[in-house]
């Protein structure tokens, strides 16, 4: 079922993502008087075609990796005289300009729309309250308890989880103060200051509230198998849905946090695992699995518990009228461009790594997980995705739009064009580093499998 959702979500993604990008340089290339010859969604073979009365050619392509819109030019192919005045090259610096950024623009607007729906809609948030604190960690360092909830990073507030995690993802990298805003159980605020070094510069896909030390609050849930991994340890070992964990090794388990904190300690290990089945107590020898996060192995078992109950107070709903979400998705979409652009300054200047970087196979598990979360989950990745897309495309790399739009710019200082040669030199340059960035993405996709 995941393998569906991965397929379908990864398409709809792209599909809407490509049709509307493109759709923004179709728009205005018409209302330029531009005489656009193809609207392709897709690469390679057609597998849908049609002409509207304009004579444009409308495809659907077998690889769903991209799209174009091919216009009339004379750099490409002869051109009949009567049909000059609608040639792209023939248009002004000024309505070429417009036609190419419209389609970044296409993505930002969607982006807007997205993060529109998504306030209105509403969501479900978990009070960003600390659970535990690692000895020795950079938050217990700074005198972080459990029990005090964190309200504030660095001046910006923080509803839930995943506005501290945006928070602390912004710093990553960096070397300076981290300052956050706590309140005790009593209703008491206090600030306190960490101090940050670089911090997780060359870690692969880190996990910025675990390196703090910090570990979120939840309620306490009985170690009662939910879910198996098919061909999991679990499952390969004869562990079976409804059986309740009581020891791994010579460690007791409680809950379920007792159980993941032990198997997180044994990669690759062969474990006892003592549990109950039908008021029998049982043992057996289960092999764990290993996997590898900011650098370093944890075992994994390959079960699920069943979804927390939330206890009354724990959570809070924030959702938004249609004017206040208008305001909401500009704060938002502002505050993600400017994210996507401060990581790819820091991947450029070594404050990051570039194994941090990902490419279709990332951006289909995503797809499929966010799909499977459901309307609110989904329409949050294709807004990022779509930033992203927007965001990289306005680079100033030639072949990219931002590449075009640069070569406009300065045929605009100097009242002439580059020339032909340049401008391919350019060309070759923007591919190679595209292409560059193409694959070591990929590379990155293929190391997480």
């Amino acid at each position: 079922m995941s393998a569906l959702y991965m397929i379908i979500g990864t398409l709809i993604a792209l599909g809407v993502l490509v049709t509307f990008h493109e759709y923004g340089h179709f728009w205005v290339a018409r209302h330029c008087g531009v005489k656009v010859l193809r609207f392709s969604v897709g690469f390679g073979k057609p597998l849908v075609r049609w002409h509207d009365r304009q004579g444009t050619e409308f495809v659907i392509a077998a690889i769903p990796l991209g799209g174009y819109v091919k216009m009339l030019d004379e750099r490409e192919a002869p051109v009949a005289p009567e049909l000059l005045q609608q040639a792209f090259n023939r248009k002004t610096v000024r309505q070429r300009f417009a036609i190419v950024s419209a389609g970044p623009a296409a993505n930002f607007l969607l982006a807007l729309l997205f993060f529109w729906l998504i306030a209105m809609l509403g969501s479900e948030q978990i009070r960003p309250v600390v659970g535990a604190v690692q000895p020795d960690s950079l938050a217990a360092q700074a005198g972080i308890e459990p029990g005090q909830e964190i309200i504030s990073i660095d001046g910006e507030p923080t509803a839930g989880w995943s506005a501290v995690n945006l928070q602390l993802v912004r710093r990553l990298g960096e070397t300076g103060t981290l300052t956050l805003e706590l309140q005790e159980e009593g209703g008491a605020s206090r600030s306190v200051s960490v101090p940050l070094r670089q911090w997780l510069q060359s870690v692969e896909e880190p996990d910025p509230i675990a390196a703090l030390g910090i570990r979120p609050w939840r309620p306490e849930v009985p170690a009662v198998v939910a879910e198996l991994e098919p061909r999991g340890p679990a499952e390969q070992a004869g562990i079976t849905v409804g059986d309740k964990l009581l020891r791994v090794d010579d460690v007791p388990i409680t809950q379920w946090s007792d159980l993941v904190e032990a198997v997180r300690a044994r990669p690759g290990k062969l474990v006892a695992l003592q549990f109950e089945r039908d008021g029998k107590t049982r043992e057996i020898e289960v092999t764990l699995g290993s996997r590898e996060q900011q650098g370093e192995q944890f075992g994994f078992l390959g079960a699920g518990v069943k979804g927390v109950q939330w206890p009354d107070g724990m959570t809070r709903t924030i959702s938004y009228d249609p004017l206040s979400a208008v305001a909401r998705s500009f704060e938002r979409t502002w505050e993600m461009s400017l994210l996507t652009l401060d990581s790819l300054k820091k991947m450029l200047l070594g404050e990051l790594s570039v194994k941090n970087l990902s490419g279709p196979i990332t951006i289909a598990k995503v797809a499929g997980a966010s799909a499977q979360s459901g309307l609110g989950d989904f329409l949050n990745f294709l807004a990022y995705l779509s930033i992203s897309l927007g965001v990289l495309n306005l680079l100033p790399i030639p072949v990219l739009d931002g590449g075009h739009l640069l070569f406009y710019m300065i045929e605009w200082v100097r009242g002439r064009p580059l020339s032909e040669r340049v401008q391919g030199w350019g060309m070759q340059i923007g591919i190679s580093l595209v292409v560059g960035v193409m694959l070591l993405a990929l590379v990155n996709d293929l190391g997480r499998l």
